[in-house]
């Protein structure tokens, strides 16, 4: 089966570099699988879950809150603001950044910004529904 190497960094360290067969990601123009030979893109992230399928069928789901990923045919790497293993993530963790990002909502008059980050609560809600947390 063909696969391609896909390298995920986030802010305080790298969460995966390897070899892999796909890689889902939620990109903020909508859901996105990414398999070798894929048409070079370079695609913002929203707040989700990236799906990782290694090569022997086996895969990890990592958290991921912003960002970027440069998708090219033979590599894929992408760049977090914020993100974590799904291991480690808990229903407090998710609950302080919803009141993280309320906060910076609250403090803006900007209201295309005000409706960024609206959306952002509300992807940050629908992870933790996903999760289970």
């Amino acid at each position: 089966m063909a696969t391609f190497h896909f390298d995920f960094v986030g802010p305080e360290r790298t969460l995966y570099s390897g070899e892999v067969t796909a890689v889902q990601l939620p990109g903020t123009e909508g859901e996105m699988t990414v398999m070798p030979g894929h048409a070079p893109v370079l695609t913002s992230l929203r707040v989700g879950v990236i799906v990782v399928t290694e090569a022997q069928g086996s895969g990890k789901r990592i958290y991921v809150r912003g960002g970027f990923a440069d998708i090219g045919p033979t590599a894929v790497t992408v760049l977090a603001e914020r993100a974590a293993p799904i291991e480690e993530l808990t229903q407090e963790s998710l609950d302080r950044d919803i009141e993280a990002v309320e906060m910076q909502r609250d403090a803006t008059e900007d209201l295309q910004k005000r409706e960024e980050l609206n959306g952002q609560i509300v992807q940050l809600q629908e992870t933790k529904a996903l999760l289970k947390l």
